[in-house]
This record gives structure tokens, sequence and C-alpha cells, in this order.
């Protein structure tokens, strides 16, 4: 943190905090809602925000970091939109001094000293999730054949996507009374998720619940089996994750049986780490936010406080 002279004979005041951050993009609600929690949070804060938005683009967000270490921030934080191939920018970083947090997704390297923390959700325990609700829905059909489930999995290599097809795969198990027959990327955008599912019901792939790994491609999903004349939440089972409003719409309604939280409000806790980094101070290497699971059936579902994105 920069100290300035407010006069030759003045006291020494204390700059703001200088953040910079990295973000992937706007490509759904939930982005909207983690970007507008990161500049609130920043504001009320008094934290200066060099935000950078990447357009879905690993070389955007390299060019952003190595700008920032330029300007020689006090924090960077940045959402990898995948794993792999941020080991010289952070080095870079280092070099400089300047402490990385990393936050919503989580990055792969052969030296972890490189970052700070990360802070964000438990994509695992999501995919988890996703698997615990199938499975207790299926033992309620006491159907006597396996389930067969469609995946729309998220961005390639990006670790929520990686991490919820992980969790989803080791709950589920050896077990032959679910077969995943068809699994396919999404890229996280509500119109591949339309388009894919369009595609799966035209080739006639049959199946008896819909595995999205967010909000965003569901509800494209939810228009493609519509415009066909199927009743999604019915005809077949449906989960998905990030709990927008939307998606909380649409369990109410009963076109959606299971939605799993990704909380997207991690703007105050990013500062306060920013703050601790600037001073010097460790934190914890791993923080994962709190979430939730809403279920057909739960009571109160049409009472919950409006989402906010």
């Amino acid at each position: 943190m920069k100290t300035t002279q407010e006069q030759a004979s003045g006291p020494v005041l204390q700059e703001q905090l200088i953040l910079g951050f990295s973000q992937i993009g706007a490509e759904s609600a939930w982005r909207n809602c983690n970007t507008r929690s990161i500049r609130e949070a920043a504001d009320d804060a008094g934290i200066q925000l060099l935000f950078e938005n990447a357009e879905q683009k690993q070389e955007n967000q390299i060019k952003a970091i190595r700008s920032f270490i330029a300007y020689q921030v006090d924090v960077i934080a940045f959402v990898p939109i995948v794993s792999n191939g941020w080991d010289n920018v952070l080095r870079e970083a280092k070099d400089a001094g300047i402490p990385v947090l990393v936050t919503d997704r989580k990055i792969e390297t052969e030296d972890y000293t490189l970052f700070a923390g990360f802070i964000g959700t438990d994509s695992e325990q999501e995919g988890r999730e996703a698997a615990l609700f199938l499975r207790g829905a299926w033992e309620k059909k006491n159907a006597a054949r396996p389930m067969k489930i469609v995946e729309i999995s998220g961005t390639e290599g990006s670790s929520a996507a990686n991490g919820r097809a992980r969790g989803f795969r080791e709950e589920l198990g050896d077990d032959s009374g679910f077969q995943i027959v068809y699994t396919r990327s999404g890229d996280f955008l509500r119109s591949k998720g339309y388009e894919i599912m369009r595609s799966i019901l035209e080739s006639g792939v049959a199946f008896d619940a819909v595995f999205s790994h967010n909000d965003g491609m569901t509800l494209g999903i939810l228009e493609a089996m519509k415009e066909k004349g199927l009743k999604p939440g019915r005809d077949n089972i449906i989960v998905t994750i990030d709990a927008e409003q939307a998606a909380i719409d649409a369990l109410v309604a009963g076109e959606v049986n299971c939605v799993i939280e990704c909380n997207p409000k991690t703007g105050p806790i990013i500062m306060d780490l920013a703050r601790k980094l600037a001073k010097g101070e460790k934190i914890p290497p791993l923080i994962h936010v709190e979430e939730a699971v809403f279920k057909e059936g739960d009571p109160g579902l049409e009472l919950l406080p409006p989402r906010g994105y």
C-alpha cells in the first residue's frame, strides 16, 4: 500500500488500496451479480478497483493481469476462465511483490505459492448434490431400469465444469442404476443449452434426467423441450446449478426439480481478504462460501427473498 506526503511538513496520509480484478465476462445473470457484488463491495470498503472484462478469453485475462502489474496495484484478484496456463503471469506478479487471489474458479499449477488463496464455491460438492438428488428421485419412482442421464456441462477446461462433473460421477460411483448416456459442453451459455437440447430431441436420444451445470443453459434447455411439447420437470427430471431467480421460478412452477445454489455474492469477502494481503497478512489457502440446495416440495419456496440475479 502506497503513502504520500500532504505537504513537506504535513502528516503522511495513506492512499487508497488498489485492487486489480479480471472478470471472465458477462455471460449470465449469475456473472453479472458476481460483478455487481465486487464493484459494490469495493466502493463500500473504499478500495480503488481496476476492473477488466476478459470477454471469455484467457489471453485477455493474462493481458489484464500484466497491466495490473505494470500499474503496481496492491493486490490482484481474478476469475480464471480455465484451470491451466497461469504459471508465467503469476510468477511475474510474485516477482513484482503483488499478492494474487483466485476466486470463483480454481487453477492448476506446478507451484501453489504463486497465489495467496482461493475464495469461491465447492464445485465438486455441487456435483455430488446433483447426483444425490437424482438418486433419491429415482428411488421414489421405484423404477426397474437404470436412469438415463443427459449432462450439459460448462466451459471445457474450467474448474467449475471439471469439479461438477467429477463430484457427480464420484457420487454415482459404479452404480449400474445410473447411466450418463450423453454429455456435451454448453459453455455455460443459454443459447448453447437450447441448441444442444434441440439436437438431442431431434436425434431421438432417450433420457430420464438432465443434469445442467448452470441455470443459463437450463433455461435454454427448458425452452427447447417445451417447443417439442415436453413438460420439463414432469416428463424428465431437471437438476441445475446456480439458483438464479429464473431457476427458482421454474422450480416453483414445477419445470425444474432441484436447484443447487452457487453463491455469486463474494465481493465483501474478497475485499476483506485484499486488505489482509495488502498488509502482508496470510489468508487461508481455501475458502468455500456457504450454499443451499432447493428441491421440489420444499416448504416456503414461494416465500424465498428475491435472489438479486
